[in-house]
């Protein structure tokens, strides 16, 4: 999972390449901006992934194939009910998001062209998160990193093809993805078949009663990511508003934050595969080793982030960019993102730990509590500090829901 995961933010850097190479720089700042959209789309109805992987690892322990087909159809039923809402209110949503952006000009034609482009793909994005969702669910992680290279290789490979060879411009990155996203599509549904042959359909499985547990589990984790989306778009606007280098130093905090992501999600991924397994099994003495196995690895992967952001956080830095005006300010910015991972890793594992366990509510609940107690008053409290703040706040966040969230697990599983 550690691997598939950094072969996606490997497909931006070649569209960002691609789009930064057109005749006019309008076509990267307003396909920036449809990605953008359609991203945090997707990103907030990850919700369907998370449920449909700790309802996956509770079926395959419990070994009941017709129950692991079950909830491989209804994510994907939901995927597509999703994608069918999304489509209808697209136009609207696109507007917000440019009323947002404030663009204009060349810029929002090419706003434009992408998302409209782009928006057709949804079908086959919120499938792909019930599919992923499934196959981690049942350990198929190998297969998972094959298709995700298969499809990123092919994304890649059409985006020069569409704009250089067919000169598509825009158009051409957005239909690229398109084509890559049902390409996902189709691999992971030949994968998801042949691992539930056997296993029949039953009508019963799409009624409002059968559905009842599912929505209100993606309902949960829906909130719990708005939350979280909330918190971090206020970040970004409220540091914009300590001006341009201050927005400058919060884009660069947050690339490292994601790349802190990139190995403790992996790890939060394998987590949710075997926790759930060890629900539904009933297990609960490998329920506990799983979760300390996952705190050992999940500890280990946070101290070498923490060592490397010590030792070489300057020179990657200045890999992302050459302002010396950036990287100065970014300088009293080295204890925060030295702490990031140390501090995270919390709320990483224990995010996984309760999805694997279909713990939404307490995910919603302790995210809700992070958020006006740790969040929002951390960043009152230090205003005057200037944008600095603004990441007292977030690991403060940070904190509080790995703290809450480890509380409410420990004491309701291993003691």
């Amino acid at each position: 999972m550690v691997l598939a995961n950094i072969t996606t933010p490997l497909v931006g850097l070649v569209d960002t390449a691609v789009l930064g190479r057109m005749d006019a720089p309008s076509a990267l700042a307003g396909a920036s901006i449809g990605a953008l959209i359609i991203t945090q789309i997707v990103w907030i109805c990850g919700f369907l992934r998370m449920s449909t992987t700790g309802l996956s690892a509770q079926a395959y322990g419990a070994q009941s194939k017709q129950e692991q087909a079950k909830v491989l159809y209804q994510g994907v039923f939901i995927g597509l009910l999703l994608a069918a809402v999304l489509l209808l209110l697209h136009r609207y949503i696109f507007n917000a998001g440019l009323h947002l952006s404030e663009l204009s000009g060349e810029a929002k034609l090419a706003a434009e062209a992408y998302f409209t482009t782009r928006i057709w793909g949804l079908p086959a994005a919120m499938t792909n998160l019930a599919l992923v969702g499934w196959m981690i669910g049942r350990h198929l992680t190998r297969q998972v990193l094959y298709i995700q290279i298969t499809g990123n290789l092919l994304n890649a490979g059409l985006n020069i093809a569409f704009v250089y060879g067919l000169g598509w411009q825009v158009e051409g990155v957005a239909f690229a993805t398109v084509l890559a996203e049902y390409t996902l599509m189709l691999l992971s549904i030949l994968v998801c078949r042949r691992h539930i042959q056997g296993a029949g359909v039953e009508r019963t499985w799409f009624s409002m009663k059968a559905l009842k547990n599912v929505l209100s589990l993606n309902t949960s984790m829906f909130l719990r990511n708005l939350v979280l989306q909330i918190c971090l778009a206020f970040l970004t606007l409220q540091g914009a508003r300590y001006g341009v280098t201050a927005a400058a130093v919060n884009a660069i905090v947050l690339q490292f934050f994601a790349l802190i992501a990139l190995g403790l999600d992996g790890i939060a991924f394998g987590v949710e595969a075997m926790v759930g397994k060890a629900a539904g099994r009933k297990a609960s003495a490998m329920l506990r080793t799983d979760i300390l196995v996952g705190v050992f690895w999940s500890g280990l992967i946070a101290c070498i982030y923490a060592f490397v952001f010590a030792i070489a956080g300057d020179s990657i830095a200045a890999l992302l960019t050459e302002h010396h005006n950036v990287l100065n300010a970014l300088s009293a910015y080295s204890l925060v993102i030295i702490l990031l991972p140390l501090i995270g890793h919390w709320c990483f594992l224990f995010d996984g730990v309760a999805i694997g366990l279909t713990q939404a509510s307490a995910m919603r609940n302790t995210m809700f509590v992070s958020a006006v107690a740790g969040f929002f008053p951390v960043w009152w409290f230090f205003k005057d500090s200037g944008n600095i703040a603004l990441w007292y706040a977030m690991l403060s966040f940070l904190a509080l829901r790995g703290l809450t969230l480890g509380v409410s697990i420990v004491r309701r599983y291993l003691l």
